[in-house]
């Protein structure tokens, strides 16, 4: 089984998606914390979803591809699209999101989740 760690960017398969939902294989943040991530008795993980568009949505992060996160475009993390994956539909890591967007994916993630 996958163990994915929080902050890590990986490939998804999205297929089969719901209405509005991702589709095919498109990248992920993951946000679920590692102490779940690595437990091999928990099948599932919690992501962002991260896309080359964006619809000027105030919870979208602007990042830019680099080494580190491995993204080979310009692309937004879409911090009101929270879901709960099965890590069967981890592909493979793509890199580690830089810790300036961290800061900033966290006070959006709280603005759309309303906590303080």
């Amino acid at each position: 089984m996958k163990s994915p760690k929080y902050f890590e960017l990986w490939y998804v398969d999205w297929n089969p998606s719901r209405g509005s939902e991702q589709s095919g294989i498109r990248p992920a943040l993951i946000i679920q914390n590692d102490l779940a991530n690595q437990n091999d008795k928990y099948p599932n993980t919690i992501v962002l979803a991260v896309s080359t568009k964006s619809k000027s949505v105030s919870f979208h992060v602007q990042i830019k591809p680099s080494l580190e996160n491995g993204l080979k475009e310009i692309s937004y993390i879409k911090c009101e699209q929270i879901m709960t994956i099965s890590k069967e539909r981890l592909l493979n890591k793509i890199g580690l999101l830089e810790n300036d967007y961290k800061l900033i994916v966290d006070k959006y993630l709280n603005k759309t989740l309303n906590i303080r």
